[in-house]
């Protein structure tokens, strides 16, 4: 399962007014000339996604083990025809003496028969295997399907995430450059400090840089999601502005933790691998068994031998075959205790997955416990920084702050903001995967969540 990780390596600080960020914020880099939607963007990975298009064909191809397997319990019909120009030379003996007498012919044969095994071990531990693999493939191919979901919503909100930080970078900066210019008229008045200039200055730098770095951020975010949707990516659409984080359904852990041990996709297909490893070892052991077939012939020959010139027969044949497999130098029981190992690490494989998936819920069930506490924290937070914004720029004309406060105080609300962004995108991205967790994750959940994009 892939782990969507926001990038908070950008320090987004100030701001120059708080309406002028909300602003900013509203308009998000400006309206894209083609913003693609989430649910567009998914149907679109269904078609192009090389990944998502491998495991389908794969999954075509599991099926098929099914039908191998259960033909080797299945009657086995072949037909054999020969025809042949034969020249013969017979030699008699006479009174005269020994007669050549040459004898050209031809012969001709045909053969159909049928053979149905009665007891095959080996046959029907196949067949049982091979139901195991065409349900190994499909729980796999499940997966994937949950899969590619993650992924396209992990790259569309990482798209917006750093069209986010762009735009805070962006009026960050010209917060600064605007500061700037007020400690300009201010030095000019003799009111304002070199020092203040130098501070200002120093995070106008500091800025720019910072806005360099969220564009290439931000066009690699749209590559990445443009490759697996298979096209360019112009804009993604916004999360809308009334989005709030929902409560927890109330569902205690160990619910969830028993739908997943059920249901995961993933846990699913480790539990076929060992059906399929059990299934290998009953094949191992079959090799000591007998095999019973019942075969059924009708064949024809028309001068099939010398003996038989000018002679046609019709031959009708059905009997039992029995093979005992007496000594393999070995080979029958090696390969029984290979296969008893590999079930054994099947298994463990299976427990592990277990834990992993199991862990993974727990800590998604935290987050999403505390996801409507946090987010209001944060909304507490960004109204605070507004809030200290004002007051700092109060306390500055009256000469109890100076300017590094001011531009203290902004940064401060920008890194609010950056913070609120991303947990908003967390929130959604977890409760994705709560919802792959326990294998109910479809495209119903895709446009559930795309009602949240406008």
């Amino acid at each position: 399962m892939a782990v969507f990780k926001l990038n908070a390596t950008l320090q987004c600080p100030p701001r120059l007014v708080a309406a002028a960020v909300g602003a900013a914020l509203s308009l998000l880099c400006g309206q894209p000339a083609r913003a693609i939607g989430l649910v567009q963007a998914y149907e679109a990975a269904l078609q192009n996604d090389p990944a998502y298009r491998a495991a389908y064909y794969s999954n075509e191809a599991g099926k098929e083990n099914r039908k191998l397997g259960l033909s080797n319990l299945l009657p086995n019909v072949s037909g054999s025809w020969n025809g042949s120009q034969n020249r013969t030379t017979l030699t008699e003996a006479t009174r005269q003496g020994d007669v050549s007498v040459p004898r050209d012919y031809i012969s001709r044969s045909a053969t159909v028969q049928v053979r149905q095994p009665l007891l095959n071990l080996d046959g029907w531990a196949r067949y049982k295997q091979g139901v195991a693999q065409t349900n190994y493939a499909a729980a796999q191919f499940d997966s994937q399907k949950q899969e590619v979901i993650f992924r396209v919503v992990n790259a569309y909100l990482d798209v917006l995430y750093k069209r986010d930080l762009l735009e805070l970078a962006k009026v960050q900066r010209d917060m600064y450059a605007e500061q700037r210019k007020v400690n300009d008229r201010m030095f000019d008045k003799g009111e304002g400090t070199r020092t203040d200039m130098l501070e200002t200055q120093a995070r106008l730098d500091v800025s720019e840089a910072q806005v360099l770095e969220s564009e290439d951020a931000l066009t690699a975010s749209r590559d990445t999601l443009g490759t697996i949707i298979g096209g360019e990516v112009d804009g993604v659409d916004d999360l809308v502005p009334e989005f709030r984080v929902r409560p927890a359904d109330g569902q205690p852990f160990e619910y969830w933790k028993k739908v997943a041990i059920e249901q995961n996709p993933d846990i699913k297909a480790l539990a076929y691998g060992v059906d399929i490893a059990d299934s290998e070892v009953k094949k191992a052991y079959a090799g000591h068994a007998p095999r019973v077939d019942i075969v059924g012939t009708y064949g024809k020959t028309a001068s099939d031998s010398i003996n038989t010139y000018n002679q046609d027969q019709t031959i009708r044949s059905i009997g039992l075959q029995v093979n005992i497999p007496l000594y393999a130098g070995g080979q029958v029981n090696a390969q029984a205790r290979q296969a008893v190992a590999n079930r054994e690490k099947a298994k463990a494989d299976l427990q592990a997955q277990i834990d992993k998936i199991v862990l993974e819920l727990r800590k998604d069930y935290s987050v999403m416990a505390s996801s409507v506490k946090r987010v209001d924290a944060l909304l507490k937070s960004v109204a605070s920084s507004e809030t200290l914004i004002v007051a700092t720029e109060r306390s500055i004309k009256g000469g109890v702050r100076i300017n590094l406060d001011a531009l203290n105080a902004k940064q401060q609300l920008f890194t609010a903001k950056r913070d609120l962004a991303q947990a908003r995108y967390n929130y959604l991205l977890t409760s994705l995967r709560m919802r792959a967790s326990v294998g109910t994750l479809g495209e119903s959940d895709v446009r559930e969540m795309a009602a949240n994009f406008r």
